[in-house]
């Protein structure tokens, strides 16, 4: 029988199992790195277009209505205000559930030019401008978004996702026609 000190063994195994560890890493690293590339090139060109802008207006009519909350005092531009920040949230977190895995998808995209329009504003002109620029022009710039979608996208789950969320925005975008109308402002 060979007798090996202790010390021989113990770094005989070390050396092995650090190969070894080594050896796993390589192979599992090396695919979960190629595989979201692989994935996002596959995305059709109107998927992802549906991706930046849906997400960009979700997220614009989110905020915008955030800001409504607080500024306006009127309590019809509130209450509809309320209703679409809160949609639109649910919305948001149904495209990104929907979204093919290792696409990256916006999780607060906002078009600041647009917040920016109405942020510093109060009062009636606050409100004139915000029913106006985002309750009826953003709430159809999003219904073309989603429409877009169901139209010409080619992942399922995105389509899925647009057409459970078409009612709710073409029953924002008739809210605000009526809030509209009865603030007497030019609907469209």
């Amino acid at each position: 029988m060979i007798r090996l000190p202790i010390a021989s063994i113990v770094c005989a195994s070390t050396t092995t199992l650090l190969l070894f560890a080594s050896a796993v890493n390589a192979q599992t690293t090396q695919p979960a790195q190629a595989a979201p590339a692989a994935e996002s090139v596959r995305l059709h060109a109107a998927d992802q277009t549906f991706i930046n802008d849906g997400t960009q207006a979700v997220a614009t009519q989110r905020d915008a209505a955030r800001i409504a909350t607080s500024r306006s005092t009127d309590r019809d531009v509130k209450a509809f205000a309320e209703k679409v920040a809160a949609d639109n949230l649910t919305i948001a977190n149904a495209l990104r559930a929907a979204s093919p895995r290792g696409v990256d998808v916006p999780h607060n995209n906002p078009d600041t030019a647009t917040l920016d329009s109405i942020k510093n504003l109060r009062g009636g002109d606050f409100d004139k401008a915000y029913i106006e620029q985002i309750a009826l022009s953003g709430e159809q710039k999003t219904l073309s978004a989603f429409q877009a979608e169901i139209a010409s996208g080619r992942d399922a789950q995105l389509k899925e996702a647009a057409q459970k969320a078409l009612p709710t925005i073409q029953a924002q975008y008739a809210a605000a026609q009526e809030l509209a109308k009865r603030k007497h402002l030019a609907t469209q």
